[in-house]
């Protein structure tokens, strides 16, 4: 995925109330930015981190800027959670994803219950596989690591892949790392033990987990490899 526009360069200030940022742009004046991701940003929100920040010419929108990513030492961090679906969209699409070929059609937010929605669904003949898909931007010690918060939301819909495998469909969850300083990935059961322990025990369960990494830079961010897993 390309940017339509150059990005512009500014420096965090703080991010605050979820979905604010205030930056620094370069000729030293001051921006409130909108900050699209619903996660703690642990490790990638530190005031006086260099940022890049779109620009949207909605004239609705109360903060035309967009918070896009995070430089922490020389990598590049993916924060902007609405762009995670449509990267992982592209690369199924471009053929990348390997273990999701082949497939007949896709759809995207897809409802399997009253009260549930996951984000994928791709039709092979008479199969379905549903996907939800996941956005990691924390990394500690070259391990990619997910929830950075505690999600009972996240927990929910692994139980729901769960069901869906039990009645006979195929359930991924895809780990989308936005970032290129790992290596692995493993469950932050540091951070909230349940997701990991339902993680572990909705695996054994049938549900397939896919781990991918995204580079990340000012003119574009595309899927570039798998990464393994483990559960500790």
């Amino acid at each position: 995925m390309n940017f339509d526009q150059p990005l512009t360069k500014a420096t965090l200030i703080k991010r605050y109330k979820r979905f604010l940022a205030d930056v620094t742009l370069e000729d030293g004046s001051t921006l409130t930015v909108h900050c699209p991701n619903s996660g703690s940003m642990k490790g990638c929100s530190a005031p006086g981190s260099p940022v890049m920040l779109s620009r949207s010419d909605n004239p609705k929108r109360k903060y035309p800027h967009t918070l896009e990513m995070v430089r922490y030492h020389s990598t590049w961090i993916g924060v902007n959670t609405l762009l995670t679906n449509k990267l992982v969209v592209e690369a199924i699409e471009q053929g990348q994803i390997k273990e999701l070929l082949p497939y007949d059609s896709l759809r995207t937010e897809v409802k399997t219950s009253a009260h549930s929605r996951l984000d994928l669904m791709l039709s092979r003949q008479e199969q379905r596989l549903y996907v939800e898909i996941k956005n990691c931007s924390l990394v500690k010690d070259n391990r990619a690591m997910f929830p950075d918060a505690v999600t009972s939301r996240g927990t929910k819909h692994l139980n729901e892949l769960a069901r869906l495998v039990s009645e006979g469909h195929e359930g991924i969850i895809f780990f989308l790392v936005q970032r290129t300083d790992a290596d692995h990935f493993q469950p932050a059961a540091h951070i909230d033990p349940l997701y990991a322990e339902t993680l572990a025990r909705v695996q054994q369960d049938g549900v397939k987990i896919l781990v991918y990494q995204a580079q990340v830079t000012p003119e574009s961010i595309s899927v570039v490899r798998s990464l393994p897993f483990s559960m500790n």
